[in-house]
Parts: structure tokens; C-alpha cells; sequence
């Protein structure tokens, strides 16, 4: 399984970019799938995950700025962005919580990461 993140670039603030996020492969079910992001100096957040039942969580500092939704494949996962701020500038990675069948016959949870993709914001 691979995924394949991007839509970053250069943007003033106040403006909007889409995110989209493709995981290619043997993909049996996808738990979860979303977007972190890493400042610099700063640790890994967590954006936006959308779960399998379709339900989404936010950190509070995107809520009602960022929306992540998935189109009818299920595999492909965009992070709209609006009203982008100075702050939001940082690498943005696609993160995915993917069910796979072991040779056992059992199930397990792999967790896959994408390639970063950088977000600018100007002020």
C-alpha cells in the first residue's frame, strides 16, 4: 500500500487549498485516514481524520476552517482548507490505518504514511 499525498504549495492568507491523498495498492479496509502536519521546531499534530464509519475529528485550531472528506472509492481522502493562517504553514503527511489479512488467516492494523507536502501561508 502506498499513499500518495499532494496539493501543497504557496498561499496568502486568508486563502484556500485542497489536500488530496490516494492510497494505491492491496487496500482491504481503510479504519481511518487523515492529515497530520509538523511545523518547524514543532512535533507532528494531528489535522483531521476521517474513520470508517465516516465520522471526522478536527484538532480545535482547524474547526470550522478545515473540512476532510473521501470521494464514493473510499481511497482518496481531501483535506479542504479555508481561511488559511501564517500558522497553518508546515509539511502536511497523509496518515492511514489500514486492515490487512496476515498469512495466519487473522487480521491486523498497519499504519502507512504518505510523503509530506508543503503548505505555505503568507501573511
Amino acid at each position: 500500500v502506498q499513499l500518495q499525498a499532494c496539493g501543497g504549495g504557496l498561499v496568502q492568507a486568508g486563502g484556500c487549498r485542497r489536500l488530496s491523498c490516494v492510497a494505491s495498492g492491496s487496500v482491504f479496509r481503510i479504519i481511518s485516514m487523515g492529515w497530520y502536519r509538523q511545523a518547524p521546531g514543532n512535533q507532528r499534530e494531528l489535522v483531521a481524520v476521517m474513520h470508517g464509519d465516516g465520522s471526522s475529528n478536527y484538532t480545535d485550531s482547524v474547526k470550522g476552517r478545515f473540512t476532510i472528506s473521501r470521494d464514493n472509492a473510499e481511497n482518496t481522502k481531501y483535506l479542504q482548507m479555508n481561511a488559511l493562517k501564517p500558522e497553518d504553514t508546515a509539511v502536511y503527511y497523509c496518515n492511514a490505518h489500514i486492515l490487512e489479512p496476515s498469512h495466519t488467516g487473522s487480521y491486523y492494523v498497519r499504519n502507512y504514511w504518505g510523503q509530506g507536502t508543503l503548505v505555505t501561508v503568507s501573511s
